[in-house]
C-alpha cells in the first residue's frame, strides 16, 4: 500500500464517520419532536390531574429532549473538519455533551425524590381518568421512540444515551399506568409518589451509567471491548517484530479508537519498516475497529523500554547505534 492508497484509505473511513453521524441524526430529529409534543401533554395532564408520577414522567421527557437536543448539536459539531488546534476534530464534543446530560438527569432524579417525599407527608387528590389517558398516549409516544432508535446506539454514545432515556420514559409511562388503575380501583393515593420514587431510581440509574461512561473516555481509559493484551500479540506476531512496549488504547469519540506504541524491530531497509506499520495498522483496524494507529519504530531499547525487553539487532559494527 503507497502513501496515495494510505491517505485515500483515511479520507473514506472519515467519510463513513460523517455519513454515520449525517444518517444517525435523522431518527433523533423524529424522536425529538415526539417528546416535546407528548412532554408537552404529560405536564399539562399532570398539573389538571394532581399527579406527581405524570410530572416526574413529563420531566423525565424534558431531559430526554435536552438530551436529545444536545446529541444533535454534538452530531453537527463533530462532523466539522480539524483544525491547526483542534487535530483530532471535535469528536469529544459529543462525550462532553453526554457527560452533561448525565449530570442533568442525575439532578432530575434528586428533585423527584424531593417531590416525593413532600406527597408522602401530603397526599394529593389524583384525577386518575384523565392521568391513566394522557400516561396511554404517552406509552405510545415512548414505543415509537423506541422504534426510531433501535439499533442506533451500538456505536455512538449519544444514541445509545438517547435510546436508553426513551425505555426509560416507557417504563415510566407503564409505571404511571399502572398507578392510575391502582388510584381507580383503590383510592389510595400514597400509589402516585411510590411510582415517582421508582421512575426516579430508573433515571438515576441511567445517569449513573452515562456519567461513568464519559468519564471512563474523559480519562482515555482502554475501551471495554479492546484486550491490550489481544492487541500486543496481533503486533508481535507481524513478521519483523521484536517487542512492543509503551503502548495506549483509548476512545476519541464513540466508536472511534486511537492506538499509539513503540515497536521494536530488527535492523532493516526502511522500506520494509513502512511494511510493518502498514500491516500493524491493517491488522489493528480489522480485529480492533482502531482506526488512528501512531505507531513508532525502533531497532534499539529505548529508556521508556521494560529492562527484561531482547534487542535481537542485525547490523554492520560500524552503524552507529540509533538513538530513541
Amino acid at each position: 500500500m503507497d502513501t496515495h492508497e494510505h491517505d485515500n484509505e483515511h479520507d473514506h473511513e472519515r467519510e463513513r464517520e460523517h455519513r454515520y453521524l449525517a444518517a444517525a441524526s435523522r431518527p433523533l430529529q423524529l424522536t425529538l419532536i415526539i417528546v416535546l409534543v407528548i412532554m408537552a401533554v404529560e405536564f399539562a395532564g399532570g398539573i389538571i390531574s394532581k399527579s406527581l408520577a405524570l410530572i416526574s414522567d413529563a420531566g423525565h421527557m424534558f431531559i430526554d429532549a435536552l438530551a436529545l437536543g444536545l446529541s444533535l448539536f454534538a452530531m453537527s459539531v463533530a462532523r466539522r473538519p480539524a483544525t491547526g488546534r483542534r487535530t483530532f476534530g471535535y469528536h469529544r464534543v459529543e462525550i462532553l455533551v453526554a457527560l452533561l446530560n448525565g449530570v442533568t438527569i442525575l439532578g432530575i432524579s434528586v428533585y423527584i425524590f424531593y417531590e416525593a417525599y413532600r406527597r408522602f407527608l401530603e397526599p394529593h387528590e389524583i384525577k386518575a381518568p384523565l392521568m391513566l389517558v394522557v400516561a396511554v398516549i404517552g406509552l405510545v409516544a415512548n414505543l415509537a421512540g423506541v422504534f426510531l432508535l433501535r439499533g442506533g446506539g451500538s456505536s455512538s454514545l449519544n444514541i445509545r444515551s438517547a435510546f436508553w432515556h426513551i425505555v426509560g420514559d416507557t417504563i415510566s409511562s407503564v409505571g404511571v399506568i399502572v398507578t392510575a388503575i391502582i388510584i381507580s380501583l383503590t383510592g389510595w393515593m400514597i400509589a402516585d409518589p411510590i411510582i415517582a420514587i421508582v421512575i426516579g431510581l430508573i433515571i438515576l440509574w441511567g445517569a449513573v451509567r452515562l456519567i461513568r461512561e464519559a468519564v471512563d473516555i474523559l480519562s482515555e481509559t482502554v475501551p471495554k471491548n479492546i484486550s491490550v493484551e489481544k492487541v500486543i500479540e496481533t503486533i508481535k506476531a507481524i513478521p519483523g517484530v521484536v517487542d512492543v512496549h509503551d503502548l495506549h488504547v483509548w476512545t476519541l469519540t464513540s466508536g472511534v479508537y486511537a492506538l499509539s506504541a513503540h515497536v521494536l524491530i530488527t535492523d532493516q531497509m526502511v522500506s520494509r519498516s513502512s511494511g510493518i506499520i502498514q500491516t500493524a495498522q491493517k491488522s489493528l483496524r480489522d480485529k480492533f475497529g482502531i482506526t488512528h494507529a501512531t505507531l513508532q519504530l525502533e531497532c534499539t531499547r529505548c529508556e521508556s523500554c521494560p529492562e527484561g525487553a531482547i534487542c535481537q539487532i542485525r547490523r554492520p559494527e560500524t552503524q552507529e547505534a540509533h538513538h530513541h
